[in-house]
C-alpha cells in the first residue's frame, strides 16, 4: 500500500476527533474540533487528489468553508 493511499485512515481518525470535539458545550474544544476538520479536509483533498475523486475534493471544499465559518462564530463566543 503507497503513503498517498493510507492517507484515508488518518484523515478519517481526524475527521472522527473533530467531531466529537465539535459536539462539546465547551467554546475552546468546539474551536479546536474545526480547526481539526480543516486540517481533516486538507488530508481528504490530498487522498481525493490521489485518488481521482473529484465530488470528494468539492465536498471537502465546500466543508472547509463551513468549518471557517464555525471557526470565526466559537471565537466570537469565546473572545
Amino acid at each position: 500500500m503507497d503513503l498517498l493511499n493510507a492517507l484515508q485512515w488518518p484523515a478519517m481518525l481526524v475527521t472522527l476527533l473533530a467531531s466529537w470535539l465539535v459536539a462539546s458545550r465547551h467554546a475552546p474544544r468546539r474551536n479546536a474540533g474545526f480547526w481539526l476538520f480543516l486540517a481533516s479536509n486538507v488530508l481528504w483533498v490530498v487522498w481525493g487528489w490521489h485518488a481521482g475523486a473529484h465530488a470528494l475534493i468539492a465536498l471537502q471544499v465546500g466543508l472547509a468553508a463551513l468549518n471557517l465559518r464555525g471557526t470565526r462564530k466559537t471565537e466570537d463566543r469565546s473572545g
